[in-house]
């Protein structure tokens, strides 16, 4: 595949080169997380169909994006999720996001379908504390604990959990977590992330600034990566990153992402509802013309100089 010319790149108006492509392929969850954001959705009428994902991520391929990653709700809720994959271009990059309690049936069939790793929330190691953050039923920890040993056997990796940080009910679990993903002798990556307002979750709210002042001192390497230039910190074995979307700048200044909704709408922020671009009965040949409106709307949603 050759590399297209830097004018067939998109590139917004803020010199941000989209280089990743998010797309939730369902709205459906089987779970309930007190926090979710259902990536922005209100929900929709219907679900793209494989070969509509295909054009999309064909288009985006086009202007050099190279990498994917699938979401949801629950992606694997999709009884086609294989048949998604393997219609896709290719592509260097191919991960999904899943609460992991489908993924032991599946991990091997994913990974032959061509996925290359997952993210799997898991936001405690206590039972009790994950039931009241998902309130899902009994047996339903276990299964996820499973599928995160599934996908590490199949090299679905590296697996990377995501640990929601939730005041009073998960933040002192941060050590049991580091302890765990070391058992994994860095095919598992810990992912702590701050809590985003989508829903009534003020109480919830950790001091993150804390949080990475913490693992800076425990940390026996820092490094930066290009991806919103998230820090990573290497600890006694275990690799954990801090994602702190909220009012960050530099979050969103270096941000190369576009999302794609469960019914077909192209979303150039995450925290905007009203810039997305309907791409969802498009004909191919007035793709990349869509692509490009919705890269012209891209506006960090948090800047040195806020709008009000």
């Amino acid at each position: 595949m050759n590399a297209p010319h830097k004018s067939d790149l998109l590139t917004d108006a803020y010199g941000r080169t989209i280089k990743s492509l998010r797309i939730s392929v369902t709205d459906r969850c089987n779970l309930n997380c007190i926090y979710c954001h259902n990536e922005g959705s209100k929900g929709t009428a219907g679900e793209m169909s494989a070969g509509t994902i295909s054009n999309i991520v064909a288009t985006a391929v086009d202007f050099g994006v190279s990498r994917l990653k699938i979401s949801g709700g629950e992606p694997l809720l999709r009884k086609d999720m294989e048949d998604i994959l393997v219609s896709l271009p290719p592509l260097k990059d191919v991960s999904m996001t899943t609460n992991g309690v489908l993924l032991r049936e599946r991990a091997l069939s994913l990974k032959n379908a061509g996925l290359g790793r997952v993210n799997i929330s898991l936001d405690s190691l206590n039972e009790a504390n994950y039931q009241h953050i998902t309130k899902c039923r009994n047996g339903v920890f276990e299964k996820v604990i499973e599928g995160i040993r599934a996908a590490v056997d199949v090299g679905l990796t590296p697996v990377k959990l995501n640990m929601v940080l939730l005041k009073d009910i998960n933040e002192s679990e941060i050590e049991d977590m580091l302890s765990f993903v070391r058992e994994f002798q860095g095919k598992v990556i810990l992912q702590l992330i701050q809590l985003m307002d989508f829903r009534d979750v003020g109480s919830y709210h950790v001091d993150v600034d804390e949080i990475e002042k913490e693992l800076e001192l425990k940390a026996g390497c820092v490094q930066v990566r290009e991806l919103h230039h998230r820090k990573k910190y290497l600890i006694d074995g275990a690799e954990v990153e801090l994602v702190k979307p909220v009012d960050n700048t530099e979050f969103c200044a270096n941000c190369n992402r576009l999302r794609v909704t469960a019914d077909g709408k192209l979303r150039p922020c995450l925290l905007v509802n009203d810039d997305l671009v309907d791409v969802s009965n498009a004909p191919v040949k007035d793709m990349p013309s869509l692509f490009r409106l919705a890269v012209s709307r891209r506006v960090p949603y948090y800047r040195e100089q806020k709008e009000i």
